[in-house]
């Protein structure tokens, strides 16, 4: 391709010698498209006239809060549960910075649907969608399963403190991007730390577990579970209140996804979803309720700092609508808000 049409980001002059020697040559033109599923790193498909089709990820331009969007920290990740058959995708290598680009991975391109909105799930049959909710699930309790130190990944994180760490984290990140006084943030924070739950046995964390991050085949089984930036250790609950918070139902009053796939016909509910990870992971999760809050709030911080990237112009991704981002910040303090015990 002409370096001068890549995509916003994408330092072809750099990248793409460097994709060749993890690969082998790609027949020109190559082709590069900016995928825009997420809102943070970014993510660009890269096809050779032969057909050799790879992806490449890096931190967001501008300017990014220490410590996040760490490119070798999801590489070495990906690497380490990709050797115990859990379906992420092959990495191929990772690219340190330099003074020409920002740091990046090169990892394979998984086929298939990624069901961000209902548009993306009237794809499939409704029997797929019931297989595809199942299966996102069952890999939840499959992850929760690996014992880090087997994979070398004993380091990733300390196993105890994780709600106290998110909470401490994520405010900060709220006062550095906020635009705006929203008293109700720190009244959900103040109380989610008064009160923390019991800890249970730490766990590799996705994150951000949801079907926008996740990669379906036509049957609706999971191909690849994608976006690793937020894993760490900690409590395993908290995968499974975020997945529950962004599994929206028809009839909701307030929806984090008003456009969410599992709005559709044939997707288990949410109190099916959470009684087979119950079920089949044994795990008491009579709490839960507690980290649907934490995780509607923690959404709220996240996608705060996202929308304060738009506004500076520092997001490096395609144009969106900057309001919708923020209309999502505003339903997610409702549902945090919603998620506090009555007052007295």
């Amino acid at each position: 391709m002409d370096q001068s049409s890549d995509p916003p980001g994408f330092a072809g002059a750099i990248a793409l010698p460097w994709i060749e020697r993890q690969l082998g040559p790609l027949q020109r033109p190559v082709e590069v498209v900016q995928l825009t599923g997420g809102r943070s790193n970014l993510t660009y498909r890269v096809t050779g006239a032969e057909g050799t089709t790879c992806v490449l990820r890096r931190p967001p331009m501008g300017t990014v809060l220490p410590t996040a969007h760490d490119m070798q920290r999801e590489h070495r990740i990906l690497a380490a549960l990709g050797g115990t058959g859990f379906p992420v995708p092959r990495v191929h290598g990772y690219r340190p910075p330099s003074d020409e680009t920002a740091e990046f991975y090169v990892m394979d391109y998984v086929g298939g649907h990624i069901l961000e909105h209902v548009d993306d799930a009237a794809a499939l049959t409704v029997a797929a969608r019931r297989t595809a909710g199942e299966s996102l699930v069952d890999a939840l309790i499959d992850l929760h399963r690996i014992e880090p130190e087997t994979v070398g990944l004993g380091d990733l994180g300390r196993r105890t403190g994780y709600v106290e760490r998110q909470l401490r984290r994520w405010s900060r990140q709220w006062e550095l991007t906020k635009t705006e006084e929203v008293p109700e943030m720190a009244a959900v924070h103040g109380w989610l730390a008064e009160h923390v739950p019991p800890e249970g046995e730490g766990a590799i964390v996705h994150g951000d577990v949801r079907f926008g991050n996740a990669v379906f085949s036509d049957d609706g089984q999971l191909s690849a579970l994608l976006d690793w930036e937020l894993c760490t250790l900690g409590d395993p609950l908290a995968d499974v209140g975020y997945l529950l918070l962004t599994w929206d139902e028809p009839g909701d009053d307030v929806a984090v996804r008003p456009d969410g796939p599992t709005r559709l016909p044939g997707f288990p509910g949410r109190r099916e979803a959470l009684e087979r990870y119950a079920s089949r992971s044994g795990r008491d999760v009579s709490r839960i309720d507690y980290y649907i809050t934490l995780q509607a709030w923690r959404l709220a911080c996240i996608n705060q700092g996202v929308y304060s990237r738009y506004l500076s112009g520092d997001s490096g991704m395609a144009s969106t609508d900057i309001e919708a981002i923020k209309r999502s910040v505003d339903r997610l303090v409702d549902v945090a808000v919603r998620g506090l015990p009555p007052s007295d």
